[in-house]
């Protein structure tokens, strides 16, 4: 028998989700990607209608949801037509946010988590830097405690949200001679002294999302935004948190390869070649029955995953093998939607240039497709840990 994670009260935000998407995403995907940037109104309206905090605790303005539901909302929000909108609300949602709604002091939740929840203050992850990326033990960025004060200096790259975040989940080391234990997150109030937009980066794809790289040169950060109890507990902290982003990350892909094949179908019955919609010729219908099949092992991946982790189990493996496959599984799809239309598939204003370039990006963010296979084979006990 078929079993869902998804309840009826699920199934019934599905839809408020879906609606929203194509009366008020989806129409303007054009003008935020030829602007380069979506418009921070967008966040604000996220947040009116309940969709930033749907699994954080009603006490701090959530929905007080489960996992599935914040991961729902990802997916479907990924139905708009441009990647950069799912990934950078997602930031919001899934990587600027878990840490701190989870480890974090309740004078931190309301002056950081509240806000983001009601979209009035945008939050960025910031961990990556211009020597630094998998490799967190390498970051360079320092913050040193003096009496009320922790001194930042570093810079960070890759920082989505970048330009306009009110706040950064910022990762430092803040004792530089204990590898892993010697790093910390600390809430940056980027109105402070000494943080700056060095530049914003130019990407792929992506592009109604901002990304920056961000200087912070002797800024003053307060001590009681340290997250967590005591310096040194930010690896720790950056893991537990990086498991919910692969997994908003893949619930982000099988939403896009969903929208993504469902308009090629349709293209494929609209299209005529050699006296019959292109849908009817067997090549044709087999790449199509072939990129269908493996989505909905990656949907099945993807749910069975949440279904374990809301269960209590911290599935690293699965969610490790999830974010990789469902990533794998978008680019394939892709791809083969891309060849399906053609010539029209190389035409921007048909939007499948746009699904090709957003895609590439999900085998490298929140851990590339190597890293996973680390882990994979670490947690499998084929290599050494």
């Amino acid at each position: 028998m078929r079993h869902s994670i998804f309840t009826a009260e699920h199934e019934e935000l599905r839809g408020a989700v879906r609606r929203f998407v194509a009366t008020e995403v989806r129409p303007h995907v054009v003008e935020w990607e030829d602007a380069g940037q979506f418009p921070d109104d967008l966040f604000r309206r996220c947040g009116e209608l309940g969709f930033l905090g749907l699994h954080f605790p009603t006490e701090w303005g959530g929905g007080g949801g489960d996992l599935a539901t914040g991961l729902l909302f990802v997916e479907e929000l990924a139905r708009c037509g441009a990647g950069a909108i799912p990934m950078a609300i997602s930031v919001q949602t899934h990587m600027a946010t878990p840490a701190l709604a989870e480890f974090g002091t309740d004078d931190q939740r309301e002056r950081w988590l509240r806000p983001a929840i009601a979209g009035t203050k945008i939050g960025a992850i910031a961990i990556t830097e211009p020597d630094a990326g998998s490799d967190v033990a390498a970051i360079r960025t320092r913050a040193v405690r003096d009496g009320d004060v922790w001194h930042v200096n570093g810079r960070k790259m890759f920082v989505t949200n970048g330009t306009r975040a009110h706040f950064l989940t910022l990762v430092a080391k803040t004792d530089p001679d204990s590898g892993h234990h010697g790093v910390s997150l600390l809430l940056v109030d980027t109105s402070l002294p000494g943080v700056r937009v060095s530049r914003r980066l130019e990407k792929l794809g992506m592009h109604s999302s901002d990304t920056a790289e961000i200087a912070l040169d002797e800024v003053a950060v307060p001590a009681n935004d340290l997250i967590g109890l005591e310096a040194g507990q930010g690896f720790r902290q950056l893991m537990w948190q990086l498991q919910y982003e692969r997994l908003a990350g893949a619930a982000a892909c099988v939403g896009h390869a969903a929208q993504t094949l469902d308009d090629t179908i349709l293209y494929a019955r609209e299209r005529h070649a050699f006296g019959r919609p292109i849908a009817h010729h067997q090549v044709i219908a087999h790449k199509l029955a072939d990129a269908a099949t493996e989505l909905s092992a990656a949907r099945a991946l993807l749910y069975s995953t949440t279904w374990a982790v809301m269960q209590g189990e911290y599935a690293v493996t699965e969610i490790s093998m999830c974010k990789k496959y469902c990533a794998q599984v978008q680019n394939r799809l892709v791809d083969a939607c891309v060849q399906v239309w053609g010539g029209a598939g190389y035409l921007e204003e048909t939007g499948m240039p746009r699904a090709f370039r957003d895609a590439r990006l999900q085998r490298i963010g929140g851990g590339t497709d190597e890293i996973m296979n680390e882990v994979i084979a670490k947690r499998l006990g084929i290599t050494e840990s």
